[in-house]
This record gives structure tokens, sequence and C-alpha cells, in this order.
């Protein structure tokens, strides 16, 4: 029995992600200016590090391509950050 749940536990997991697409340099570039070149965690911009786009909420975890759930982070703070929805990498909306 608990093997049948795992599998099924296993199975309703990957009906329920959403499929990852490549993000369009349109989106990227809107993303970018939207957040001022600068990592929504640290606040490092693109002078001093490189920058990314990430899933605010990610895939993995039901999150959705949609522009709002993108933000800008740097390399290192995305690399923390792994498929984990931490309220420190939430973006804040003035």
């Amino acid at each position: 029995m608990y093997r049948v749940c795992q599998d099924f536990l296993a199975t309703r997991n990957q009906m329920s992600k959403t499929p990852r697409i490549r993000i369009p340099p349109e989106v990227k570039k809107y993303v970018f200016q939207r957040d001022k070149y600068q990592c929504q965690s640290c606040g490092k911009t693109t002078v001093e590090t490189n920058l990314s786009i990430d899933h605010i909420i990610p895939l993995s975890r039901g999150g959705q391509n949609d522009i709002s759930n993108l933000q800008t982070l740097c390399l290192i703070c995305n690399q923390q950050k792994t498929d984990n929805i931490d309220p420190r990498f939430r973006r804040h909306f003035d």
C-alpha cells in the first residue's frame, strides 16, 4: 500500500508540474528592465555580477510561466534558492 501511495504522489506531482519553456528574449529584457537590472535578493546590479531570470515560485512547485512569476536574480542567489519557495527571494512590489 505504501508503494502504491508513493507511485500515485509521484505521478500526480509530474502531472501538475508546469512544463519548462525557453523564456523569450523580449520577456527577459522586460523583466531585467522592470527589476532595474538588479538582483531582487541581494541587490547586486549587472555591473557587479551576472544576472539571470528566475521563477519566484518554481515550476516544480506549481509555479507558472507567467511574467508575474519571474524575477531577476544574480547567479549566486539563484543557485542558493534552487527549487525552494523562500520568502527572501520573492519580489516585492512597490
